[in-house]
């Protein structure tokens, strides 16, 4: 299928008209092209997300891949890396192999499988990283996200062994023994509640300890989820020292804080959890310089069982897909470099998947993007997304920005806001 997106502003500069023939961008017109009225609308490389959890297999009423890869699509990705804490854990070729396919089978977005780096999340025993990176899934991501590698040695051990096809290793910063019933971010508001605190320190003391180990392997490291002024701090040192580490923040982080858990609202129970304004502003300005490459969604779709219940009781996790550049919007304002890079570009390098993240100017480019309607204004209605879970913290929120069409190598998967599949 060949497409005219007339009209269009590439990153908001001035409109032009763009062709897709062929899967990629071209630079001349194409005959019987279907021509789409593009005026006002802004094309950005197709979002790609470095942490997203599709539940399958094991946990299918939560999500599934396809509807996990329908979410993402509708919320302008290209290309999504599923986490392993599915069950059973992705620590094998074959779980991997698994994803991987369903993804494929969906044809919504590029499902890239993170493997975990222990075996069964366990943190005891190194998974078959080897195996998973060699599979058909070619995994070059490995995290225990949900559980932090507490083991220093077994980290060490890991770091050294994807160093040889300059694989990743994704770290939960969390130290185990610190945050032990933890409910909440530890501060005043969870004094106030009378709920377990989860001490900033905790995560700041792990990201210390791997940027060390990653240096003296010189092997790449990616923080998951950084939440804190502290961890920033930490962050910013060792780029300084041009140690090979990356790091994300979440859509939440950059938004909301701890003082939302007031209510007892189990929607606003989170790992990391909600911290306070002083870090959601550090996380801003640490977005802006670079200091945090990427924003990821940390999509965790769950149940009605496991997320409508007592706050003690309820599982962590918000959903993400279909709000995150609403919310990226909504918090820098139409930044579209700034957006295109930690949204697309940057996540795409750190995943190494070639063919998104490309430049929408230059012909030839695998036409992965997406158009975004910058004047519509939306409000959150849990009712209308796609994903099979319903535990968004933005129900009722009006945001800025809505999707009117991804391709996927040139394949519409949306169009007119509005899956295709």
């Amino acid at each position: 299928m060949a497409y005219l997106l007339k009209g269009v502003s590439i990153l908001g500069a001035s409109p032009t008209d763009l062709y897709i023939a062929d899967g990629v961008i071209s630079d001349k017109p194409v005959d019987g092209a279907e021509v789409i009225d593009a005026a006002g609308l802004v094309a950005l490389p197709g979002l790609v997300d470095v942490h997203t959890h599709l539940r399958e297999p094991g946990r299918e009423d939560a999500e599934t891949v396809d509807t996990g890869s329908r979410a993402a699509a509708l919320g302008g990705y290209t290309a999504v890396c599923a986490m392993a804490n599915t069950s059973p854990v992705a620590d094998t070729a074959g779980v991997v192999e698994q994803v991987w396919r369903l993804g494929r089978e969906a044809g919504l977005v590029d499902v890239q499988p993170i493997g975990a780096v222990t075996v069964g999340l366990a943190g005891k025993q190194m998974a078959e990283l080897g195996a998973m990176a060699t599979s058909a899934a070619n995994v070059r991501i490995f995290s225990d996200d949900g559980f932090c590698v507490a083991d220093p040695k077994l980290m060490r051990r890991a770091l050294e062994y994807v160093k040889a096809f300059d694989g990743v290793i994704a770290q939960h910063a969390e130290e185990p023994r610190l945050t032990e019933g933890a409910q909440m971010h530890e501060g005043e508001v969870s004094t106030r509640l009378g709920l377990t605190g989860w001490p900033a320190v905790a995560e700041e003391a792990i990201i210390a300890r791997d940027v060390l180990l990653a240096e003296h392997v010189g092997s790449r490291l990616h923080v998951c989820h950084v939440s804190t002024a502290g961890s920033v701090e930490v962050l910013r040192q060792a780029k300084a020292r041009g140690v090979r580490v990356t790091a994300e923040v979440t859509p939440h982080h950059l938004l909301l804080t701890d003082e939302l858990a007031a209510g007892y609202d189990p929607v606003f129970k989170v790992n990391p959890p909600l911290r306070t304004r002083k870090d959601v502003e550090a996380l801003r300005r640490a977005l802006l310089d670079g200091v945090i490459d990427v924003v990821a969604t940390d999509h965790a779709p769950h149940a009605v069982q496991d997320k409508e219940c007592e706050w003690s009781y309820a599982r962590p996790g918000m959903l993400g897909l279909e709000t995150a550049l609403p919310i990226v919007l909504s918090v820098f304002g139409p930044q579209w470099d700034l957006i295109a890079d930690r949204m697309s570009i940057a996540p795409a390098r750190i995943a190494g998947l070639d063919g998104h993240g490309g430049d929408l100017t230059k012909a030839g480019t695998p036409a992965n993007l997406t158009l975004v309607d910058p004047s519509v204004q939306r409000v959150v209605d849990p009712a209308e997304l796609a994903s099979r879970s319903r535990n968004t913290p933005y129900a009722g929120m009006t945001l800025p920005g809505r999707i009117v069409a991804t391709f996927l190598r040139g394949e519409a998967t949306v169009l007119d806001g509005k899956a295709v599949k």
